[in-house]
């Protein structure tokens, strides 16, 4: 799961152009704008990423003219995104340590996580708009959910994939859904929960039109696929489709729980009739030296001419991550798409 908020250190302080009263702070590979002179170089703090949404409570409330949200999904609170101030971006929210009585000593530990503690949740909006379909259960506990972590958390990455072949794919803006087949039973899922076969659902009628349902008993073992589900309906249709198209990015082998490597994945989609994400570039030594160089290759824009959400960057065979404490997977957003992004 994403960590939200956890207890971090100020890495660098600088000044904003024409600005009196603020500052910039570094808090691993993430800059946020902060009040002038709340932190000196070193101090801890409690960082809250973005996408966090704080509960409604005192300390927050000099957020509410900027970031008060509410709605029958997630409830009431402040939602923190992308801003930008005085012209110098702002990602997240850093605050002094000595406002959280409820951190004690042990756990005021650099890099422990504190989002449940906290209370703070990551600010979503239902599964699609329209009829997605009808909720049939949990989210498979065999299967894990698709959230990447953003280079600007995980910087030791770049240590861990240089110099070994890697690939980058285009990260599309649409909704997760996650099929296959588990003991026998075909099932397809949301990003939070499994969908029943009634026909309401857009992500079944796919399935049964690319014939998943009927082929995948003919599979050598039971696999699980994942992919961003897009078009009419489903968040803002950035590719600008006529009908529902869906996005492979993992091949999974639950029994191992493992993604396939990326041509033993492309060769699945290509003998099913399914489209992969996008690949933008692949090679075998990965080069890129700093966060800022990825975040510059993340920009762009889609076919449609839209803003482009970002990129995904993958070792091409599965490699584990100790800084991930999983596969070395992540992701770098286009802070242009996060500047328009109103929602």
């Amino acid at each position: 799961m994403r960590q939200l908020a956890s207890i971090q250190v100020i890495r660098d302080i600088k000044p904003i152009k024409d600005a009196d009263n603020i500052e910039v702070v570094s808090i691993l590979g993430w800059n946020v704008v902060s009040k002038k002179g709340e932190f000196s170089l070193g101090d801890k703090c409690v960082y809250f990423e973005v996408d966090s949404f704080l509960p409604i409570e005192e300390r927050y409330e000099f957020l509410r003219g900027s970031s008060y949200r509410k709605n029958d999904f997630v409830g009431e609170g402040f939602r923190l995104k992308t801003i930008r101030l005085r012209g110098q971006l702002s990602q997240g929210l850093a605050l002094p340590l000595q406002e959280f009585t409820e951190i004690s000593e042990e756990v005021a530990i650099v890099g422990t996580e504190v989002t449940e503690l906290l209370g703070i949740k990551k600010w979503e909006l239902p599964e699609a708009q329209g009829s997605f379909g009808t909720i049939a259960g949990s989210f498979p506990a065999w299967v894990s959910k698709t959230d990447e972590t953003r280079i600007q958390s995980v910087e030791a990455v770049l240590e861990e994939l240089h110099g070994k072949p890697y690939y980058i794919a285009t990260k599309l803006d649409g909704t997760s859904v996650s099929m296959g087949r588990w003991q026998g039973e075909f099932w397809v899922a949301g990003r939070n929960t499994k969908l029943k076969d009634d026909g309401l659902s857009t992500a079944w009628s796919f399935a049964h039109k690319k014939n998943l349902v009927i082929s995948s008993i003919a599979w050598d073992k039971d696999y699980t696929i994942q992919g961003e589900f897009c078009g009419p309906g489903i968040q803002k249709n950035s590719l600008r489709l006529m009908e529902p198209e869906w996005y492979v990015f993992n091949v999974i082998d639950p029994e191992k729980n493992t993604r396939l490597p990326l041509d033993e994945m492309l060769e699945f989609c290509a003998h099913h009739g399914l489209t992969c994400v996008p690949v933008e570039e692949r090679a075998d030594s990965f080069e890129y030296p700093t966060v800022d160089s990825l975040l510059e290759r993340a920009e762009g824009q889609y076919s449609s001419g839209k803003t482009k959400e970002g990129i995904v960057i993958r070792s091409t065979q599965p490699q584990y991550s100790e800084t991930l404490r999983g596969d070395l997977s992540f992701k770098a957003i286009n802070n242009r798409y996060l500047l328009k992004d109103e929602g």
